[in-house]
């Protein structure tokens, strides 16, 4: 039987610009861009979590918004059930400490990096949102 995995994902907004993060050679799926976050620990709220994983992952603070999306999908080494917010940095610039690379890039051109495949929908959304908005 499949591993469960419940992670969250931070989509950090600045103005028309989203954060994204490249996973580094040492993590699973390397190479490939995803939204920032982490699993939870036992007796977090999904958005508790989101703000200690980016405390620790990218040395900043934030503030949580309103869900972006909830997914699953099946990976070789099991099932990830991934939730995204909105997210905006309340102090501190993100650093890089795990990810290879992190880069703003404007919300409409999200598809301009291969994101992980749990990502997309939320990749999706983000893109109609923002190109909506845009009009």
């Amino acid at each position: 039987m499949k591993k469960e995995i419940t992670v969250v994902g931070a989509v950090v907004v600045d103005g028309m610009r989203v954060l994204s993060a490249k996973r580094s050679e040492v993590m699973s799926l390397s190479g490939y861009w995803e939204f920032p976050g982490g699993k939870i620990e036992a007796g977090e709220t999904l958005r508790d979590a989101l703000v200690r994983e980016m405390r620790e992952e990218l040395l900043c603070m934030v503030e949580v918004g309103e869900q972006v999306e909830s997914t699953r999908h099946e990976y070789d080494f099991g099932f990830v059930t991934l939730t995204t917010f909105y997210a905006t940095v309340v102090e501190g610039e993100p650093r890089l400490t795990e990810h290879s690379e992190i880069r703003w890039i404007p919300a409409t051109e999200l598809n301009s990096v291969q994101w992980a495949p749990a990502d997309v929908p939320a990749v999706e959304k983000i893109i109609r949102d923002f190109s909506s908005a845009d009009s």
